[in-house]
């Protein structure tokens, strides 16, 4: 299918409205039409594999039902087909949390952090309160340790 400015000609969609679809997709999310959301995210990357939106709500549909080798796989596709997007590599690193993969986990939350320096997406700054979370445990454990 011929393609122009990265998203897909043969849906007979602009990327204006393809743009439409995912946006209203994170809409129906946030406000828990969980079904809605998933069927417009799934259409999303049926209609354009190389737009990222629909991995980046698919992942983030995963992330919240502990499907984690899922939203892994979702994120890391949506990371790589659009490497600006901190909330991304923030979930991406929760995921990667919640599996006890520390390290990964670190280095997609760092990521999230340099993207956002003004401390303004939300979910840069969701992964800030993580780190800090995970800093005052280890904190205290090695206080405990220590007595």
């Amino acid at each position: 299918m011929p393609k122009e400015n990265g998203f897909n000609q043969g849906s007979g969609l602009s990327k204006d409205q393809l743009d439409a679809i995912a946006l209203l997709g994170f809409q129906f999310y946030e406000q828990g039409k969980t079904s809605d959301a998933e069927t417009l995210f799934e259409g999303l990357v049926a209609l354009d594999p190389n737009l990222y939106y629909g991995y980046a709500g698919l992942g983030a549909m995963a992330l919240r039902d502990e499907k984690l080798d899922e939203a892994v796989s979702y994120l890391s596709r949506a990371a790589a087909l659009q490497p600006n997007d901190p909330t991304v590599y923030a979930n991406l690193g929760e995921a990667l949390l919640r599996q006890a993969k520390f390290t990964e986990a670190a280095s997609e939350f760092d990521q999230a952090l340099k993207l956002d320096p003004d401390q303004r997406d939300p979910g840069a700054n969701r992964a800030r309160a993580i780190l800090h979370g995970m800093n005052v445990v280890v904190s205290e454990i090695q206080r405990v340790g220590a007595a």
